[in-house]
């Protein structure tokens, strides 16, 4: 076997390489002794390897040159399960849900498809090479037609962006049925390594509600508690604000469709007080009523994880959370204007 000097130069540097696996730094050895005419028996004490492995190496060196350094490849096992079964998992998933259960799970699947001999651990190796996941559930709405929607939309974005003058917007909401509720035992605080360790069991103390305003233009914020969600605690709310408010200002409330904001009484005492101008979000908008965002953070900041021993305990917390809140109170950064988005 006669090698060109770029084979021999790579063969060389392959033969005295620390980095190279074993087995091809071995072949590039007996690939040079045997260019070097040294017999098979030689070869195979120096190298210690059987003569019969140095006979097919050498073989192969003769018929294949430089490429016989390298691994063959190999078929591997054949797949047990063809694309047939691959489409029967498939569409099982995307099939109706069995009877009674409320979504297929890796069992359903192979047991309805018996006649595949495919076990539950291979459904799920499949559907994971699929990216199917039945366990899992997105929710969606199907939003009625409304053509309306971005201007009214708009509408309370513009109010969000620029204050009428004269004027103050407040952004009005209730957050109704809030859980006074203590743990059993103290919760244990956080050290290096370990987080706040919070008890499961807790006990109930009766639930709270209450109706809040919020001045978009300078993030204040008023809570009122209330004892019932209707029109006749919304209408006191309003001539709450009405009392509190400079008289020679304009009131611009941003209010959803819920049932004390839109009721028979509600509207009456609007139309009878022309001061306050209603702007109702679009349905299934009510994310665009900032004092949602309110609402948010006093989940996360207080109610997730107080503690209160009555309702009267959590009402005097919410209304301490929301003086303090009030102290460093800023607007928020709002920059949807309401408007569709356009394709780029």
């Amino acid at each position: 076997m006669v090698w060109e000097e770029d084979q021999l130069a790579t063969s060389e540097q392959l033969a005295h390489s620390r980095t190279a696996p074993i087995r091809c730094v071995q072949r590039a050895r007996v690939a040079l002794a045997a260019t070097d005419g040294v017999p098979n028996a030689v070869i195979a004490r120096r190298l210690g390897l059987h003569i019969a492995t140095v006979r097919r190496w050498r073989k192969r060196f003769h018929h294949e040159g430089l490429a016989a350094l390298d691994d063959r490849e190999r078929p591997g096992r054949s797949r047990r399960y063809g694309p047939e079964v691959h489409l029967a998992i498939m569409a099982t998933v995307t099939s109706a849900r069995p009877d009674p259960d409320s979504h297929w799970t890796h069992r359903s699947i192979a047991e309805s498809l018996a006649g595949q001999g495919i076990s539950a651990s291979q459904v799920g190796r499949i559907l994971a090479g699929s990216d199917l996941k039945p366990h899992l559930i997105r929710g969606w709405l199907t939003r009625p037609a409304d053509p309306d929607f971005h201007t009214g939309a708009a509408e309370v974005c513009a109010l969000h962006l620029n204050r009428p003058e004269e004027a103050v917007v407040l952004s009005l909401d209730e957050k109704t049925a809030i859980q006074a509720r203590s743990r059993r035992h103290p919760t244990r605080p956080a050290r290096p390594g370990h987080p706040d360790q919070c008890e499961f069991e807790y006990r109930r103390h009766g639930t709270a509600s209450i109706v809040a305003a919020l001045n978009v233009h300078t993030g204040q914020v008023l809570v009122e508690d209330i004892a019932r969600n209707n029109s006749v605690t919304f209408v006191n709310f309003l001539r709450l604000l009405e009392q509190s408010i400079d008289p020679a200002l304009a009131i611009h409330l941003v209010l959803d469709n819920g049932s004390s904001h839109v009721a028979k009484a509600t509207r009456a005492w609007l139309a009878a007080h022309p001061r306050f101008i209603v702007h109702h979000t679009p349905k299934h908008a009510s994310w665009l009523n900032q004092i949602e965002i309110f609402f948010s953070v006093l989940a996360r900041r207080l109610l997730r994880r107080g503690e209160f021993t009555s309702r009267d305990d959590l009402i005097d917390k919410i209304r301490d959370f929301t003086i303090a809140y009030n102290d460093g109170a800023r607007p928020f950064r709002w920059t949807c204007d309401g408007t569709p988005l356009k394709a780029t």
